[in-house]
């Protein structure tokens, strides 16, 4: 290959010295379609689905936020109904005189409103958690807004049938251990969507780097190659810039022959 014709492919050629600067600048090895179409549609795949990997991370985060705040209340209904059943086996005592089970009674009621206003008023985002007014909450997770679902108990006292709880009355212990059972159960429930919500995450932010790194390998600049070439450019130009001060000092020469 002749001068000329390496000196015309840098200047004037996808690798030209303007070009090289723009991809050292801008970081990247495509910067419009003219630089390599179809590229840039595969760059732009990648981007949306990488995209789409991240915010149904965030999306799983959201929904581990919305575990989290339901089980926690569920953790102190679970403390009250402990107190409630321990309460109700003392009020069972044939020792105790009418007064002192309206003394019980007293603190059973507040532990039963102390429920009812952590079923009422747990929220996230707005969103009441607990009264059943959601029977669950939908999570895309994924690209295709798809993912998993939480599920929500009623932790009403209606719901968990002790409403009518009263140690003063003919009162059945069992109703207390049937709340228990059962928030027990929605909590059990809460942890295993906790475990699968950091699998998907962890998941998601794999196949999110993933991408990124088959984004990058298309759209970035190697920054030692380009370099190396935008010298070589220099070089170049500089080489084509002598010979041609050179044939102008032979062609004045000549001229001058002849003058």
């Amino acid at each position: 290959m002749s001068i000329g014709a390496i000196n015309t492919h840098n200047v004037y050629g996808p690798n030209s010295t303007h070009k090289l600067y723009e991809r050292l600048s801008s970081g990247k090895k495509v910067n419009r379609a003219a630089d390599d179409a179809a590229s840039l549609a595969i760059i732009q795949k990648l981007l949306t689905e990488e995209t789409g990997w991240n915010v149904g991370t965030q999306n799983a985060w959201q929904g581990t936020g919305v575990v989290n705040v339901a089980d926690g209340a569920m953790g102190q209904i679970t403390d009250s109904l402990q107190r409630m059943n321990e309460l109700g086996v003392y009020a069972q005592n044939g020792t105790l005189s009418d007064s002192d089970r309206e003394m019980i009674q007293q603190e059973v009621d507040q532990l039963k409103e102390d429920i009812q206003s952590l079923s009422k008023n747990t929220t996230l985002n707005e969103k009441k958690l607990l009264d059943g007014s959601m029977a669950d909450i939908q999570l895309a997770t994924n690209p295709r807004g798809g993912g998993l679902s939480i599920q929500l108990e009623d932790t009403t006292l209606e719901s968990l049938g002790i409403a009518d709880f009263d140690v003063t009355k003919d009162f059945d212990l069992d109703s207390i251990k049937g709340a228990l059972e059962k928030v027990s159960q929605a909590r059990s429930t809460m942890g295993a969507t906790a475990n699968s919500l950091e699998h998907v995450r962890n998941s998601n932010n794999t196949t999110a780097e993933n991408l990124l790194a088959s984004r990058s390998r298309l759209e970035d600049t190697d920054i030692g190659e380009t370099s190396s070439k935008l010298q070589t450019n220099k070089i170049l130009e500089h080489f084509r810039f002598m010979l041609q001060k050179q044939n102008q000092n032979q062609r004045m020469s000549i001229l001058g022959m002849f003058s």
